[in-house]
């Protein structure tokens, strides 16, 4: 099983599936297949969130930049794209991943740090300010909104470059309202059928992560008209932002969604 979705079957075997996806998920229901709903995607959901408390973090960094301020900004500047940041754990206090989605494409990227703190996010911003190009940077990613995490407490070092020149925008979701990034945390579902909570990620690379994500951004969506988040990126900002990030686009029939793309595994 490569853990493709029936939207993701039906829209790239047109041509040999007559049936509605509706009439297949009734089929699997009624056990006509050998495919069970335990290995669909989605058919089988996850348990509820437990609400965590947030380590405590310099309140002054939110200054002018609260969720509040994000919309009005947002009414001022509506044609600028947003980019959600967030971290994805594994193992308490193992390695983690910083999440930077691209809203309107559903486009993720994901990027392996040895520790959940600031600097680890500082660095990443500053080595793909250099080499996306700062003019192609601020193209792509002028507004990024994470949530209150220590990891994100030193906004002013996102923003600017060693310059002072303003490269984006940094604001914060309210507490506790994981829903206002909605869309990166609806594809970090896609991100859990490789990395199970608690899973340990000590083990894996930049490369493995980069084949995953590949992966997901190579899975078809409804909410793209059946469009892949590979497609929607390179229709919004060309092919060469996507050859810059190291992005490579999956055939269709060989997608695959779960840790069997992992080298080591």
């Amino acid at each position: 099983m490569k853990g493709q979705s029936i939207n993701h079957i039906c829209t790239t075997n047109r041509d040999s599936i007559t049936v509605s996806e509706s009439t297949i998920y009734r089929l699997i229901d009624y056990n006509v297949f050998t495919a069970k709903n335990i290995d669909l995607p989605r058919k089988v959901r996850y348990a509820k969130r437990r609400v965590r408390k947030h380590l405590k973090v310099d309140k002054s960094c939110r200054i002018n930049r609260t969720y509040d301020d994000f919309n009005a900004f947002i009414s001022s500047h509506p044609d600028l794209p947003i980019a959600e940041i967030d971290s994805v754990e594994g193992k308490k206090g193992g390695k983690v991943l910083l999440t930077i989605h691209f809203v309107k494409a559903e486009f993720m990227l994901a990027f392996l740090r040895d520790a959940n703190d600031s600097q680890s996010v500082i660095d990443i911003f500053e080595r793909l300010y250099w080499e996306l190009r700062p003019d192609e940077f601020t193209r792509i990613m002028p507004v990024l909104l994470g949530d209150n995490g220590t990891e994100f407490s030193n906004p002013s070092a996102i923003e600017f470059d060693r310059e002072e020149n303003q490269r984006t925008h940094v604001f914060y979701c309210d507490p506790s309202a994981p829903h206002q990034k909605g869309s990166a945390e609806r594809n970090h579902e896609f991100i859990r059928m490789f990395i199970p909570k608690g899973t340990d990620m000590d083990g894996l690379t930049q490369a493995d992560i980069q084949a995953m994500m590949d992966h997901i951004n190579s899975v078809c969506r409804k909410s793209l008209g059946n469009k892949c988040p590979y497609d929607m990126m390179e229709f919004l900002y060309g092919e060469s932002i996507l050859h810059s990030l190291g992005c490579t686009k999956i055939p269709a029939q060989d997608v695959t969604l779960n840790r069997s793309v992992f080298k080591k595994d």
